[in-house]
């Protein structure tokens, strides 16, 4: 039995096989999303109900306890303000960086363009390791300061790649109608490349905000003032507290369970950027596509 839908033949072993192949989507789209939606119940369920269910889609009893021991922190909003701060700030600084960068290395007549782009996949594979850029760090006088959640990590040789790639795939005569008319390297950059790659900018911009609201580690490296801290690791002294420890400056009497404090804390971390991908989702897989095929 064949169907013609739409001037395609539709085979019957081609239906059983459309219908296979939705069910495993759906069982796979609903491993992903349900654990999510435990998080949450979990997050404004009450004590009982979290003591009691190991497993929560609808909060039988609806509660804020999580959230008012978590906001009760004293300096919760000051490193919710520096990890809006370090990501802006730091996806502004790593896009140009990578972006100029890239450009330059898309540039079949760069001196040393062999050389260089050698080095961007050799540094994917080897680093000096925590310590030497902790040193290196150091000597530059950004501990304690907000440049040392930025700087190292400034370009991603990952994300220089896509850009590169993306930039390698528009057409050379672009550049040399440009040129013809009078437009410098960077007005061939700023005019015409860059509105063309607004897809692979905003993909690569949304890797580089994630990196930086996730800061954790550079931040326990290099952070030793606890003012500064970004809204991670606030975030984890927080779940420690409430594990045993006792909170300091808290105004709520009683300590919620630590489960529901935990999952409290996994929605405010993810959520702003559950809030950001919207905004370039109709980037993102053109943009990281177009960027990985041609090397």
């Amino acid at each position: 039995m064949e169907k013609v839908y739409k001037n395609k033949k539709i085979t019957k072993g081609g239906r059983v096989f459309s219908i296979i192949n939705g069910t495993i989507l759906i069982i796979i789209a609903l491993i992903c999303f349900l654990p999510f939606v435990n998080v949450i119940a979990s997050s404004f369920a009450s004590t009982q109900e979290v003591v009691a269910k190991r497993f929560i889609l609808i909060p039988e009893t609806f509660s804020l306890d999580a959230y008012r021991y978590i906001l009760s922190t004293p300096t919760l909003f000051k490193s919710l303000a520096v990890s809006v701060g370090v990501t802006g700030v730091g996806t502004l600084v790593s896009m140009v960086l990578t972006s100029l960068m890239a450009y330059g290395l898309s540039r079949k007549y760069l001196n040393g363009r062999g050389f260089l782009n050698f080095l961007v996949v050799f540094s994917m594979l080897f680093s000096g390791g925590m310590i030497p850029t902790f040193l290196v760090v150091k000597a530059f006088g950004l501990i304690d300061s907000y440049w040392s959640l930025i700087l190292p990590v400034a370009i991603n040789a990952f994300n220089l790649i896509i850009m590169r790639n993306f930039f390698q795939a528009l057409p050379d005569s672009l550049e040399e109608s440009a040129k013809m008319d009078g437009c410098t390297d960077l007005g061939v950059f700023w005019k015409i490349m860059l509105p063309l790659a607004l897809p692979s900018i905003a993909t690569i911009s949304l890797f580089y905000a994630v990196t930086y609201w996730n800061t954790y580690m550079t931040a326990i490296l290099y952070i030793n003032d606890s003012t500064k801290w970004p809204i991670q690791v606030l975030l984890r002294q927080i779940v420690i507290v409430s594990s045993g420890m006792q909170a300091e400056g808290s105004s709520v009497d009683v300590i919620p369970p630590a489960q529901t404090i935990k999952m409290a804390v996994i929605v405010i971390a993810t959520v702003p950027m559950l809030i950001a991908y919207p905004f370039v989702q109709k980037y993102f897989v053109k943009g990281a596509l177009v960027g990985s095929v041609k090397g």
